[in-house]
C-alpha cells in the first residue's frame, strides 16, 4: 500500500516531539555543570566534590560519561526492537509513548541532590539519576528519528521536514537557556528565598510541559497511515555490522560526533562565558540563546535554497569552518576592543548560520543514507541508522560536557578563569576535525 503525503498539520505535529526531547537534553547540558559545580559568583552552593581520579578526570566528567557508558548498550538494543517491531499501530510510536514519563521524571531528579552539602552521595544519585534518564531519552528519540526518511519519500520533502524539526530543536535550546530566567520570576512571584528551590521547580515545570509537548506526535501520527516501512529480519549485532559498513555513514557519524562535543562545550560554557569572562548577569544567558536561534531561523530559507542549489555538503563545511573561528574568539572573551555585551552579541549572532545549517542539514543527509542503503540491501535499518547516530551524538555532547568540566580545574571564577578560555581552544579544533572528516563524504547530487 502507498503511504499517504503527510500533511502540513502533521509535519508540525511530528516537529512538536523533537521540542520536548530538546528542552530536557539541554536542560542537562546547560544546567548540570552549572547547579553542582557553579562558580563563585553564581548564589549556588557546590554540590560536589571537585576532586580527581587518576589525575586527569573530575568526579564530574566521570559522571557524566557513566550515563552514555549505558546508551552504548541501550542505543542499539532500542533500534533493533524498533526496526524489527511488527506492532499493529507501527514500529515508531508504541515505543516512543513509553518512554515519555520516566524521560521526565528523571530529568527532574537530577537536580534534586541527595543533600544540600558537597558530598560523594550526591556523585552517585546524580549518576542513576542520569542513567535512566538518558535510558527513558533514547528509547523516544531513536524511533522519533527513524520516523523521518518513513514519512518522507523525496530529498526536498526530508529537508523540509528536517526544517521543522530542527525548529523544534531550537524552541528547546531557548526553553533550556531561559531556566534561570524563570527562576528569576519564581523567586519574585512566590517570595522564594532559596535559589536551588526555584531552579528546581522551573526545571519541573518545563520537564512536564515536555513530556506533553512529546506526546503530539503520538496521539496525531497514524504511522500505518503515513508511512509503508518493512520490519528488518537481521538480529542486532549483525546489523551493527552492516549499518557501519557504509562508507559514507562513517564519514558523516565521526564529523557529527565532532560537531556535538564542540556545540556542548558551548552550552555547558555559555552561563560561565556570561558571568565570569564578561562579568554579566547569569539572566542575559537566555536572551543571548534566545536571540542567536532565532536568528537562525531567519536563515533556514537560504539553508534550503543553498542545499538545492550547490549541495548540501559545502554549506556544511562551510558552517564547520565557520565555528572554529567563532571558538577561537572564545579565548578572547573579556579582551576585546569592545564592550561585554557587544562581544558576546557579536559571537552569538556569528554562530546563527552555522546553527541553522547543522540543525537542518544532517538529519537529512543522514535520512538519505539510511534509505539508499535500504534499496541497495533490501533490509530496513533506519532506526539502526539513528541509534548509531545519537549514541555518537550523545557520547559527543557528554564528553564536551565532561571536557569542559575537566577544564574548569584549570579556572572557572572570575580573575581564574584559564580552564574556561581553554574550552574555545578545544572547540577550534574538534570544528577543523569535522571538517577533515566531512570533506572525505560522497554526496549524491540529483537524489
Amino acid at each position: 500500500m502507498v503511504p499517504v503525503k503527510l500533511p502540513l498539520s502533521k509535519q508540525l505535529a511530528y516537529a512538536c516531539g523533537m521540542i520536548g526531547w530538546s528542552t530536557m537534553s539541554n536542560i542537562i547540558i546547560v544546567m548540570l555543570p552549572y547547579f553542582y559545580l557553579p562558580p563563585s559568583n553564581a548564589g549556588l552552593k557546590p554540590l560536589i566534590p571537585q576532586l580527581m581520579v587518576f589525575g586527569i578526570f573530575n568526579i564530574m566528567s566521570l559522571i557524566t560519561a557513566s550515563g552514555r557508558l549505558t546508551d552504548a548498550f541501550f542505543d542499539p538494543f532500542i533500534a533493533s526492537l524498533s526496526d524489527k517491531s511488527t506492532h499493529p499501530k507501527g514500529r515508531r510510536i508504541p515505543y516512543m509513548q513509553w518512554a515519555i514519563l520516566p524521560a521526565v521524571v528523571f530529568c527532574s531528579l537530577t537536580f534534586y541532590p541527595w543533600s544540600r552539602q558537597v558530598t560523594a552521595h550526591n556523585a552517585w544519585w546524580l549518576t542513576a539519576t542520569l542513567i535512566l534518564f538518558f535510558m527513558g531519552a533514547t528509547a523516544y528519540i531513536i524511533p522519533y528519528n527513524a520516523l523521518l526518511p518513513e514519512l518522507t519519500s523525496t530529498g526536498q520533502e526530508r529537508v523540509k521536514l528536517s526544517s521543522l524539526q530542527q525548529v523544534g530543536f531550537v524552541i528547546g535550546i531557548i526553553l533550556s537557556a531561559l531556566v534561570n530566567n524563570f527562576a528569576d520570576l519564581l523567586e519574585h512571584a512566590l517570595h522564594l528565598t532559596d535559589r536551588d528551590a526555584a531552579v528546581q521547580y522551573t526545571i519541573w515545570v518545563l520537564s512536564v510541559f515536555s513530556g506533553l509537548v512529546m506526546l503530539v506526535p503520538v496521539l496525531a501520527i497514524d504511522e500505518k497511515k503515513y508511512s509503508n516501512s518493512v520490519p528488518s529480519h537481521l538480529p542486532l549485532l549483525p546489523a551493527i555490522k552492516k549499518t557501519f559498513e557504509n562508507r559514507n555513514f562513517k564519514y558523516y557519524l565521526i564529523s557529527d560526533f565532532s560537531y556535538y562535543m564542540a556545540l556542548s562545550i558551548i552550552s555547558s560554557g555559555l552561563l560561565f562565558f556570561i558571568t565570569v569572562l564578561l562579568n554579566l548577569p547569569e539572566s542575559r544567558g537566555g536572551e543571548l540563546m534566545g536571540a542567536m536561534v532565532l536568528t537562525s531561523l531567519l536563515f533556514y530559507p537560504l539553508v534550503n535554497y543553498l542545499s538545492k542549489k550547490v549541495g548540501k555538503k559545502p554549506v556544511v563545511l562551510f558552517s564547520f569552518g565557520l565555528l572554529s573561528l567563532i571558538f577561537v574568539a572564545i579565548f578572547f572573551l573579556g579582551k576585546l576592543p569592545m564592550t561585554p555585551t557587544a562581544q558576546i552579541y557579536t559571537l552569538v549572532l556569528s554562530a546563527s548560520f552555522p546553527l541553522a545549517s547543522l540543525g537542518i542539514l544532517p538529519n537529512a543527509i543522514l535520512a538519505e543514507i539510511a534509505q539508499h542503503d535500504a534499496k541497495r540491501t533490501g533490509e530496513n535499518r533506519e532506526g539502526m541508522f539513528f541509534a548509531v547516530k545519537y549514541l555518537f551524538v550523545k557520547l559527543g555532547q557528554t564528553l564536551g560536557i565532561a571536557l569542559f568540566a575537566f577544564l574548569t580545574v584549570y579556572g572557572k571564577d572570575p580573575g581564574n578563569d584559564y580552564g574556561l578560555r581553554l574550552n574555545g581552544l578545544c572547540g577550534c579544533v574538534l570544528c577543523l576535525l569535522a571538517i577533515g572528516f566531512f570533506s572525505r563524504f560522497r554526496e549524491r547530487r540529483g537524489r
